[in-house]
């Protein structure tokens, strides 16, 4: 039977699932009980969140979780974060606290400028071209106007507007650069309409464009974040080891890229998991986050830790385009809370707010490789999960818990402890 089909995206939320099920379940209905068990049972929600994406047939739940305790420029937070993997909320509740009596975490947006490209080639003398352009670059500014009237009203729109010469990259390969003020936005329709308008107006005959987008590598809308202390105030015992280890480990980080990625990786846990939890483009994060990483040609930690005069110093500078206004930030529910929650941020606080929660994840990270081992606490957490998946009662879930208190926890040893709990029985 063939599992192609036409017409799909026409067939009801039903249909679709029933289609779904006969071919690929053959025709198991506890699939369909399922999927219907996470619509939501108040329709107009349920309708809200069909018209997201296209084809829905359910929802895919994921944990929403707060970490409080923050202390951003002198500020309380309590931060949601929306992730799968165990110890992340935690792990950075426990840093906030931590940095909260030690003058808390201080954070500062360097730039807001977001990037868009016209792309074209161009097979002619490179100085006529760029007589052309300089001939055009007024006009290209006023065919966006109706686009930015609103923009430039918040104190945005186009900033710049530049012909780049990319022929030794490619061969006949021009680009138009364009920067943006996006203000409160994320602005990634507001971009790509402004630079399909000044491709128009650009395009000639001899001039092949080939796209207009913006780009999600945006090194110039960047934010720092910091923490700092006397290096007797990081912990009662062997303090100046610990903080001397730290720094070693993000210098690994700078010569390795192998360990590098997995250390980037950990930041993204915390960035993302506000990302998310705010209705902002987390694979556009990702994207822009690792390629600033690779900037300099070779693949680095987006961290960095001193330890001058006394002072251990950790901080994180990363670019975050982000919104607070527009797309799924004030549709989804949950994303409306989530700001609300942080007091209805701009742009800029999201910025420092996220960075934060980078900062505190990687911190979390790096004090148990350097100290415990990662596994510890990470494993700690994973039993609940394990004992789960065996269906242990609510006694014997108590009983391996304390079990392992002192224990090392592997899946293996889990499942042998409970099977022989219950054989005992």
């Amino acid at each position: 039977m063939s599992k192609t089909i036409n017409g799909f995206s026409k067939l009801t939320k039903l249909e679709k699932i029933d289609w779904l099920v006969s071919n690929f379940f053959n025709n198991d209905t506890k699939v369909k009980q399922v999927l219907m068990q996470y619509w939501n049972s108040n329709p107009v929600l349920q309708d809200l969140h069909d018209d997201f994406i296209e084809n829905t047939i359910s929802n895919f739940y994921l944990p929403f979780g707060i970490a409080p305790n923050f202390v951003i420029n002198g500020k309380d937070y309590t931060i949601p974060m929306v992730i799968e993997e165990s110890s992340v909320v935690a792990a950075a509740s426990l840093v906030a606290k931590f940095w909260s009596t030690r003058g808390g975490f201080k954070a500062s947006v360097i730039s807001t400028k977001k990037v868009g490209q016209v792309h074209f080639m161009y097979e002619g003398d490179a100085i006529e071209l760029e007589n052309y352009f300089n001939s055009k670059k007024e006009n290209l500014f006023k065919v966006t106007e109706a686009i930015t009237q609103n923009m430039k009203k918040r104190g945005g729109g186009i900033l710049t507007i530049e012909l780049r010469n990319k022929t030794s990259e490619l061969e006949n390969y021009y680009q138009l650069h364009v920067t943006f003020e996006t203000v409160d936005s994320m602005g990634a329709n507001f971009i790509n309409s402004c630079l399909e308008a000044i491709a128009n107006e650009f395009q000639k005959e001899n001039i092949q464009i080939v796209m207009s987008i913006l780009s999600n590598y945006v090194p110039e809308c960047l934010v720092h974040a910091e923490v700092s202390c006397k290096v007797e105030e990081l912990y009662a015992e062997n303090s100046a080891l610990f903080a001397q280890k730290f720094v070693q480990a993000i210098q690994i980080a700078n010569a390795e890229p192998h360990r590098a990625v997995t250390h980037n990786k950990g930041i993204m846990n915390g960035v993302d998991a506000v990302v998310i939890a705010t209705g902002n483009d987390f694979r556009a994060i990702e994207a822009g986050a690792h390629a600033y990483a690779a900037k300099s040609g070779h693949y680095k930690s987006l961290t960095n830790a001193t330890i001058e005069k006394g002072i251990f110093k950790f901080w994180i500078e990363i670019p975050l385009a982000l919104g607070t206004v527009g797309g799924l930030t004030k549709l989804h529910p949950l994303s409306k809370l989530s700001l609300k929650m942080l007091d209805n941020p701009s742009a800029k606080e999201l910025m420092e707010i996220i960075a934060v929660a980078g900062l505190a994840q990687n911190f979390a990270a790096l004090r148990a490789l350097t100290t415990t081992g990662i596994q510890k606490g990470h494993m700690k957490m994973h039993l609940t999960n394990i004992i789960k998946q065996l269906g242990a009662s609510d006694e014997e879930k108590q009983y391996l818990i304390d079990y392992f208190e002192n224990k090392t926890i592997t899946h293996n040893a889990v499942v042998e402890a409970y099977n022989k709990l219950v054989g005992d029985k």
